[in-house]
């Protein structure tokens, strides 16, 4: 359950594109409990689903909340086509959540706020590194590599190219 941390430092393994989701809702008014409490619930079973179907394409997730009122998802995505593909598939528990979201839309609007943020940052728009951690973030969605393999510094890792290019 708890990550034993990796000694020394290291950097996420990605190649490529990185594709960022940030997904998240803010409980207005907590008496309204009836209307936020299906929405809150919704995201662990849409990451249990995604979890299981490594073909769609989500690399990895971290559940996180800014205050009592607010709770967000980072998410690590394959690209952005496959990020559109679960959002629209019929047969996935995301349309059946938007739905159940829409059709309340109206009484639960004031009760609960949804937001989402995504951002495709290209090969050399990113760069990490992670001291004495165990596999966090980007690196626990694409894997860790000692510091060393991309650059000591962060203008070094900004700097790396995939063979892929």
């Amino acid at each position: 359950m708890f990550a034993k941390p990796i000694p020394g430092r290291t950097t996420a393994a990605a190649e490529g594109d990185v594709v960022i989701l940030l997904i998240g809702m803010r409980i207005n008014h907590f008496r309204g409990v009836h209307h936020w409490l299906p929405v809150l619930l919704a995201m662990p079973r849409l990451l249990r689903e995604l979890s299981r179907d490594k073909s769609r394409g989500l690399l990895g997730y971290n559940l996180l909340t800014g205050s009592p009122r607010t709770y967000y998802v980072v998410q690590y995505w394959e690209s952005k086509e496959k990020l559109y593909a679960y959002a629209a598939a019929p047969d996935m528990l995301h349309r059946k959540a938007w739905a159940m979201v829409n059709g309340k839309e109206k009484k639960s609007r004031q009760h609960v706020g949804l937001w989402h943020e995504t951002y495709v940052v290209p090969e050399g728009g990113y760069e990490s590194i992670y001291a004495d951690m165990p596999a966090y973030g980007l690196a626990a969605a694409t894997g860790s590599l000692p510091i060393g393999k991309r650059g000591r510094r962060g203008a070094d890792r900004f700097a790396h190219r995939s063979s892929a290019k």
